[in-house]
């Protein structure tokens, strides 16, 4: 199938399956006359690339694992749901970050509230 009915079955722009490709993260087939040839394991390939990197996965990691996953490569296996843990426990890190911060403007903006004035307004000393 040509790259538009790719984009429309998988999901992913045009652009994206070439970004893809230039990655080296799908090798989709050539027809004769050198047009790009998508056949349903390439767009499997994608659905799995997609996910990946909605997940928040880096291109690199993706690229380094994707020949492997399914193929029962315990190393590669490991070492890959060992990264994939490190970035969930830098998110998780960096959400209780903003979390805290939140807690604190909320905070913040209560007591402003309660005070009658609004939040960086100050109060004047009566004479």
């Amino acid at each position: 199938m040509k790259i538009g009915e790719a984009s429309r079955l998988s999901g992913v722009s045009a652009r994206s399956l070439r970004y893809y490709e230039d990655e080296g993260l799908i090798v989709p087939g050539r027809s004769g006359n050198g047009y790009r040839d998508y056949c349903s394991s390439t767009i499997d390939r994608v659905h799995v690339v997609r996910s990946l990197l909605e997940s928040g996965l880096s291109v690199r990691l993706i690229k380094e694992v994707l020949p492997h996953l399914g193929a029962g490569t315990d190393d590669v296996c490991a070492e890959f749901l060992h990264e994939v843990q490190a970035y969930r426990d830098r998110l998780a890190r960096r959400i209780a970050g903003l979390s805290a911060r939140q807690e604190a403007l909320d905070a913040y903006l209560d007591a402003a509230r309660q005070d009658g004035r609004r939040p960086g307004e100050r109060s004047v000393a009566a004479t």
